[in-house]
This record gives C-alpha cells, sequence and structure tokens, in this order.
C-alpha cells in the first residue's frame, strides 16, 4: 500500500475523483463535485463540516488530526479535483491512501499523518433517499378486459407507460390537482383494483476515476448452458456499456422499459460497474468457467430519476427474459405498494432478488432491500460494517462495499452497499452453477458465509 501525501502547493496525490452533487457545507455556501472538474462558492464554512459532506458521499474513511480549527473560504469554478482541496484546505495537508476491498483513507492534518486520529462522521442529509412522490402521476391497475385508454381518455389523463400482462397502466396529468381528482374518481370505479402514487428513485452515482492500475478484468470462460437451463442474472439498474476484455459473451441482449439511454462517452454507467463487480464473484465461486450471463435492464434510460412503477416494469421485463436472480442496487426510502406486491409476485416464482440496503449510516427502510421478500445486502469493510451503510433490522446479508472495475481501459472504483449487492448475486449465481445447487440451498450458503445480524428497529 502506498501513502501519497500532498502538501501546499504539490499536486502528487494520486486523485480518485469525487461525484458529489451539488450540496450544502452550511446555508449559504455551495460545493459541486463532478467527476473531473469541481465549483465552489463557500464564504464562511467550517473545515471539520467539509469533511462530513465528502464521507457522506463518498464513503471514504476520513481522519482528521484532533483540534484543527479553520474556516473554509474559497470561491472557484471547473478546477481539476487535486486543484479544488488544495484551495478548500488552504495549509492544511492531506494524504489519500486506496485499500484494497475497503473504502480509501483520507487523512487530514498540520502535522504528520499519524496523528489524524479523530474518525470523520458522515453528514446525513435529510433528503437523502427520502420518498418522493410525482405529484401529477397515478399507477393505475384495472380487472382484466377493460380499456385504460378509455378511462384516461376520461379523466383527461395521458397513458405514459405499461405493463399490460399485470393490466397496470402509469398515468400523467396536468398537475397535481387533477392527479388527486382523478384518484377520487378511481376509488369508487369498480373496474379498479388498485390506485398508487408513481415514486422516483435517484440515479445512482457513478464510478470514479482512479490515477492508478487496478486488478485484471475477469478472465472468464462460458460454458454451454446445463440441461436444466442457464442461469440468468437480471440486473435492473442503468443502461450498460461494453465491458473489458473479453466479458461481453457474458451479456444478453440489453432490454430498456425507459427509452434509450444517453451515456456520457467515456466514463462507466453505474450499471457497467454493477455488472463487472458481479462478474468478480462470479469468476471467484466458479473458478472461471461458468454458463451464467447477465441481462441488463435498464429501467433509467436518459433521465436522471427512474421510477417505482418503470423499477416493477424492469423486473417484470427480467422475468420475462428468464432471470432466475435479480440483482436491484437503487433504491429509496419510498414504500411502494404497486412494486411491492410485483416483487411478492416474483417471489411466488422462486426468483431470489437481491437489492442494496441504502449508504446512509441509518436503520430507517430502503426499499425494494426492506421488502421481506427481498434480500437486503449492506456493505462491510474489513470485517466490520462500513461507516456509511444502512444498518437496519431489514438487513440480512454483508458484502464487500468497493470495487475495482474496467473500463475503455482504465480503471475506475465505486462504494457503496450497489457493489455490495452485486457482489453477492455473483456469489449466489456462481453457487447455484458452481454446485446445480436449489435456490434453497444457496440461500443457506449465503447465510452461512454473508449474514450478519443487525439489532432490531425501535
Amino acid at each position: 500500500m502506498t501513502n501519497l501525501i500532498q502538501r501546499r502547493g504539490s499536486l502528487a496525490v494520486m486523485w480518485l475523483a469525487l461525484a458529489l452533487a451539488a450540496t450544502p457545507v452550511l446555508a449559504a455556501d455551495t460545493l459541486q463535485w463532478q467527476t473531473n472538474r469541481v465549483s465552489a462558492d463557500i464564504k464562511s464554512g467550517d473545515l471539520y463540516q467539509l469533511l462530513e459532506q465528502i464521507a457522506a458521499k463518498t464513503g471514504w474513511h476520513i481522519y482528521v488530526e484532533p483540534d484543527i480549527s479553520r474556516k473554509v473560504s474559497a470561491k472557484f469554478s471547473d478546477l481539476p479535483p487535486g486543484e479544488a482541496l488544495h484551495m478548500l484546505f488552504g495549509d492544511v495537508n492531506f494524504a489519500l491512501v486506496p485499500e484494497t476491498n475497503a473504502s480509501p483513507k483520507l487523512f487530514v492534518f498540520r502535522t504528520t499523518m499519524k496523528n489524524a486520529t479523530r474518525l470523520v462522521r458522515p453528514a446525513v442529509a435529510a433528503d437523502i433517499g427520502k420518498a418522493k412522490v410525482i405529484p401529477n402521476e397515478l399507477i393505475v391497475r384495472l380487472k382484466k378486459g377493460v380499456s385504460i385508454d378509455a378511462l384516461a381518455k376520461l379523466l383527461g389523463a395521458k397513458v405514459i407507460g405499461r405493463i399490460d400482462s399485470l393490466n397496470a397502466y402509469r398515468l400523467q396529468f396536468e398537475d397535481a390537482a387533477a392527479a388527486d381528482a382523478a384518484r377520487a374518481q378511481l376509488s369508487s370505479n369498480p373496474d379498479v383494483t388498485s390506485v398508487d402514487s408513481n415514486l422516483a428513485i435517484d440515479r445512482p452515482a457513478s464510478p470514479q476515476l482512479m490515477g492508478t492500475t487496478g486488478p485484471p478484468p475477469p478472465d472468464m470462460t462460458l460454458k454451454p448452458p446445463p440441461a436444466d437451463g442457464r442461469i440468468i442474472v437480471g440486473v435492473v439498474d442503468t443502461a450498460m456499456q461494453p465491458l473489458c476484455g473479453d466479458l461481453n459473451k457474458f451479456m444478453l441482449q440489453p432490454i430498456s422499459v425507459a427509452g434509450d439511454a444517453q451515456l456520457a462517452p467515456g466514463d462507466p454507467s453505474h450499471g457497467t460497474a454493477m455488472a463487472e463487480t458481479l462478474l468478480q464473484s462470479l469468476q471467484t465461486m466458479t473458478k472461471g468457467s461458468t454458463s451464467v450471463q447477465i441481462l441488463p435492464v435498464d429501467v433509467y434510460g436518459p433521465n436522471p430519476t427512474t421510477s417505482t412503477f418503470d423499477v416493477a416494469n424492469g423486473v417484470v421485463s427480467a422475468v420475462n427474459g428468464g432471470a432466475r436472480i435479480i440483482n436491484m442496487s437503487l433504491g429509496s426510502q419510498g414504500d411502494s405498494p404497486f412494486l411491492h406486491s410485483v416483487i411478492q409476485d416474483v417471489k411466488k416464482q422462486n426468483i431470489p432478488i437481491f437489492a442494496a440496503a441504502g449508504n446512509q449510516p441509518v436503520t430507517t427502510p430502503f426499499y425494494p432491500a426492506a421488502y421481506p421478500e427481498v434480500t437486503a445486502v449492506t456493505a462491510v469493510d474489513q470485517g466490520q460494517l462500513a461507516s456509511y451503510a444502512n444498518r437496519g433490522s431489514f438487513v440480512s446479508l454483508g458484502a464487500p462495499g468497493t470495487s475495482v472495475v474496467c473500463y475503455d481501459g482504465a480503471n475506475y472504483f465505486v462504494v457503496g452497499t450497489s457493489a455490495s449487492s452485486a457482489y453477492v448475486s455473483g456469489v449466489a449465481a456462481g453457487y447455484m452453477d458452481a454446485n446445480s445447487s436449489s435456490v434453497s440451498q444457496m440461500q443457506s450458503f449465503l447465510q452461512s458465509s454473508y449474514g450478519v445480524q443487525m439489532a432490531p428497529g425501535p
């Protein structure tokens, strides 16, 4: 392990680029930190509060020398990450230390790095992962044979999404008042079986570029499927791009339920990172020879958010595409009865679903992971629950929350329970493939190998 230290005027640090959204440091201060460009307008911020924000967004373990007191005052735009941190930290020294199978460590100090001993607790933003109702939309399920088009016309709504096999439809209204009025009408309509709000789910953070070489991509052989059929893992996520090496043979034709994605050239998507993370653990379980393949299901398309309707549609599409395991490295605190009902139907087909538990150190339920039919996976860092990871009583498994992946010849890293869920999905598929095991045998293996016991909720 190499220690890389920056002092005043030096840019000798290997920068693992952050991906911070616009986040307040103090009420009137802003920090916008994207992959390779940073902007800030901080008039009188506190260094420790700034570090709390960085810890919350990156999952890094940040240690600061006790008793450092410094006000942060900086205004700049579109600086590279190294220059930006130099501007923010001023005469304070820092070192970023990469870790194997663990979150990177950032040390902030005035004297020596060994004196940076105070662990910075991640800030918990009030709106992170909160349920976000789409105010002018409804999800409506009808009795078989009833025309949604006629009903939508009567209500003055547009049908913008369909799952005909479930008689489920996504309706869009002119505004929230029109949606509320339609809900009242639909509640007494005998042809309607349910009416639910549609909830927005934020796009997961993209992987971040590493400045050093990482492990090579998995080197695997695709075997012919066994007599009882190939194990397909449906990865319900963002769109995916071509993988490094010879891994694209493990990818089936992708499905999109939310339109054509507009991915940034040169940057890997979250779904791409989840696919390689899954293949890494699959390689370990099968010694590199497997018949397992991945079915990519894009539920975001070109949009900054998806919705519970599109996620449910993605799950249905994965099942219809032959998925025998489903991974969902996404979610929010929004509890959707409609999505839950779809997941319950999938459970009846003996198809296990693994989902990310959430990247805030809280016990608040995070959906879909918190549904009883889903196996919730949190992040474990060197045998301990990761500082950023959800620790709710609904969590049953824990796995590494840091993954290093290859894309277009460069190395990227992703930190969070998203990676943990993808890792476990790969283990599950690999165990079933290598041992010709049943779902119940696989689940028993996971519980004995990756099971965690969380304290009961309040």
